[in-house]
């Protein structure tokens, strides 16, 4: 047991350096030898963790993800007795990357899915990723509809498109501050203004 401990722990440290190294240049120049030098281990001990950068890097894309999935089962967890509407709201912040603190994890996320663009294998678990938090929002919309008394001569929302709607805001609006398009004031104003517009037609009070 303790011998497994250790091999996992070594993977995770690895695909910490494969995330600062894919900050730094992109996934694209990543390599083995660069790799062991900033996780402080052999090359040896790369390969023995990951047979190719391939595998490597699939490893560092999960990493990431389960990583902000994660932060946000954590920041659920930790107000179980809040509204679900208020769940969605810390949801849809966490997975949004806006804040400082989160910066370069939002800018390695957006390499892997620049690559990912010409990669299918790295594609591949990054749209895992997406259905999982696409699924929580779907969750939790779903329970805020049922907890709100609907829009007023509107049709009920489809928790599935308002989850795919608000996913791929947030993602765009990680984007928008890393360019310096938005500030992440001005991303936050947007994101807020999109979710008090989806409390309004599932007739549910803002939780702010």
């Amino acid at each position: 047991m303790p011998r497994q401990v250790d091999y996992e722990s070594r993977r995770r440290r690895i695909a910490e350096a494969v995330c600062l190294l894919a900050d730094e240049h992109g996934p694209e120049g990543v390599s083995m030898r660069e790799v062991a030098a900033r996780a402080q281990v052999s090359v040896g001990a790369v390969q023995r963790c990951f047979r190719t950068k391939g595998e490597m890097l699939l490893f560092a894309v999960d990493h990431v993800g389960e990583r902000i999935t994660e932060r946000v089962r954590t920041r659920l967890a930790a107000g179980p007795d809040r509204s679900a509407a208020a769940a969605l709201d810390h949801a849809a912040d966490e997975i949004a990357l806006l804040r400082e603190e989160h910066r370069a994890e939002a800018r390695i996320w957006l390499a892997f899915v620049a690559q990912a663009a010409v990669s299918e294998s790295l594609a591949g678990p990054l749209r895992a990723g997406y259905t999982a938090l696409q699924s929580l929002l779907v969750r939790l919309i779903t329970e805020a509809a049922e907890t709100g008394s609907g829009g007023e001569g509107a049709p009920p929302p489809d928790p599935q498109r308002e989850a795919r709607a608000l996913l791929a805001l947030a993602d765009g609006l990680t984007t928008h501050v890393l360019i310096g398009h938005l500030t992440g004031r001005e991303a936050e104003e947007v994101l807020r203004a999109h979710l008090s517009g989806l409390w309004k037609r599932l007739g549910t009070p803002h939780p702010r």
